[in-house]
């Protein structure tokens, strides 16, 4: 492939700093949707916006806030990087639903209706019952979608995921997760749930978070590329993407943030580990943002053309930015 494509990233959670938007540029991405909330309130949500907005005025030479789908064609052709603000729960609506409106006006995209736990709005996928949407589940998906607030499911129980797929009058997102055929995780998802989130227009960004990977950190570029092929296969080229869930540079402090918050005062270890033993180290070839070019090389490897990669890499995401973000026509 000659030209690098647009490149668009649905998961990042990054000790965020000048270096690292260097290397978005390096990287040529495009566009990255970020975690700007994981366990906060409302209030605390917009303090972490008031740090970026920071951000936007100190780096303006390498990233813009990106609102809409244009904003991401922009800065595709200025060379920068868009952020897209989202959240990892639904915490920062605290127990409120007009607060879904104010946090869409203040440049919000996307929120997970749970993370691992349940949520007043759904399951999340640790827990050992998932008895899917709740009442006011229901009424904020109605409301999310009035707004252009995508419903993020990438943390739900498997129940929950379905029935979000089935409420949501407008198509949902998988941000960042994989397939469990291959590989088994709780984050994982089933071929039921791929299948109806693409069947219903719905858009799943593979990730490279190594607990999510086949062998993990030792997980092989072959391995990856040819997983997307195969759920390419199974499930069409038109709504897949990356998600990479990239934690970069965070403190081991930040995983049992992310893990515990403070609904508990027992050590949540998470998936997969039974010690505390921090960020997993991430595989040789996606280190950093620059990774995503071994990634579209190694696409070219296992069967896709050109045109397939594009869509892979960015172009599906951007398509379904521009029918997501916006308010609802009345």
């Amino acid at each position: 492939m000659g030209q690098t494509p647009l490149i668009i990233d649905a998961l990042q959670y990054n000790n965020w700093s000048e270096d690292i938007f260097k290397q978005m540029r390096e990287g040529e991405v495009s566009a990255v949707h970020i975690t700007i909330a994981y366990h906060e309130d409302f209030a605390e949500t917009v303090e972490n916006m008031i740090t970026w907005n920071k951000y936007f005025q100190k780096y303006s030479d390498y990233i813009i806030h990106g609102k809409t789908a244009a904003d991401v064609k922009r800065a595709k052709a200025e060379g920068k990087t868009a952020i897209i603000f989202g959240f990892q729960n639904c915490s920062p609506i605290e127990d409120d639903i007009g607060l879904v409106k104010v946090l869409h006006d203040l440049g919000a995209r996307f929120m997970q209706l749970s993370y691992n736990n349940q949520s007043l709005l759904a399951t999340g996928c640790y827990e050992a019952n998932d008895p899917g949407i709740t009442r006011m589940g229901r009424q904020v998906i109605r409301e999310m979608n009035r707004v252009g607030l995508v419903v993020d499911m990438s943390h739900s129980a498997e129940q929950s995921t379905l029935e979000a797929i089935e409420l949501s009058e407008r198509p949902i997102a998988i941000t960042h997760a994989n397939p469990s055929f291959w590989f088994e995780a709780l984050r994982n998802k089933s071929n039921t749930v791929i299948s109806a989130l693409s069947e219903s227009g719905g858009m799943l960004g593979f990730s490279m978070y190594p607990h999510h990977l086949k062998d993990k950190s030792n997980c092989s570029l072959e391995s990856f590329c040819q997983m997307i092929a195969d759920s390419a296969e199974k499930f069409g080229v038109d709504h897949i993407g990356f998600g990479s869930d990239l934690c970069q540079n965070q403190p081991d402090s930040v995983v049992e943030w992310m893990r515990n918050g403070t609904w508990t005062n027992e050590m949540d270890y998470g998936e997969g580990s039974k010690s505390a033993a921090g960020f997993p180290d991430q595989p040789d070839w996606f280190q950093d943002n620059r990774g995503f070019k071994n990634i579209i090389k190694g696409l070219s490897t296992v069967g896709f053309n050109d045109e397939e990669i594009a869509k892979i890499a960015g172009k599906n995401w951007l398509s379904f930015f521009e029918k997501s973000f916006s308010a609802k026509e009345s």
